[in-house]
């Protein structure tokens, strides 16, 4: 019963531009295009991994958000940076995923960003936060450390639920976002 946008950032999926452009302050500008596009929607925001440091990032800075979302978020970018992409030069594949180039734009800005918590203070809407303890990609400590930075913001920790929220976490997620967003949402 939400109308949905699901978009790729560009550079990702099928969108134009390439991905080695893409880094959290470009796609926090990207959203904010996708937001121009909508001027007269009350419009939250759900990002999952580095999309929830992009919500952080964009919300942090603009007050058109009428909720925010973040799964898994990366929060330590710095730290996240060193811990899974430390040793590739730019163009080896992250992830295992040859359409996704490691770059020093992206490098350079997760860097500069440090951490995103410092920011969580200035987000101004509803904000909830997911993550799972079984996650092998961010610890939950970083949405831990999130909410914490973060006055009134909502923490759920799912127990035994991976980076992706696959099998049964996916459920789970549900079950915790969709019944908060829409009564962030309601008229």
């Amino acid at each position: 019963g939400i109308a949905s946008l699901r978009i790729a950032f560009s550079g990702n999926g099928e969108s134009e531009g390439r991905f080695e452009e893409a880094t959290i302050t470009k796609e926090a500008g990207d959203l904010g295009a996708v937001l121009d596009a909508f001027p007269e929607a009350r419009t939250s925001y759900i990002g999952q991994s580095m999309g929830g440091a992009v919500g952080v990032t964009f919300a942090s800075e603009d007050p058109r958000l009428a909720a925010l979302v973040t799964l898994a978020s990366v929060t330590h970018t710095a730290a996240f940076c060193e811990r899974m992409f430390g040793d590739l030069q730019p163009g080896q594949p992250m992830l295992d995923k040859p359409h996704c180039p490691w770059s020093a734009n992206l490098r350079d800005d997760l860097h500069r960003l440090e951490s995103i918590a410092p920011r969580a203070p200035r987000v101004g809407c509803p904000f909830l936060i997911v993550h799972g303890t079984e996650d092998d990609v961010v610890p939950v400590q970083d949405s831990h450390d999130l909410h914490a930075a973060a006055p009134g913001s909502e923490l759920v920790v799912l127990g035994g639920v991976d980076h992706s929220f696959s099998d049964a976490g996916l459920p789970r997620l549900v079950e915790a976002v969709v019944p908060w967003l829409a009564a962030r949402l309601a008229p």
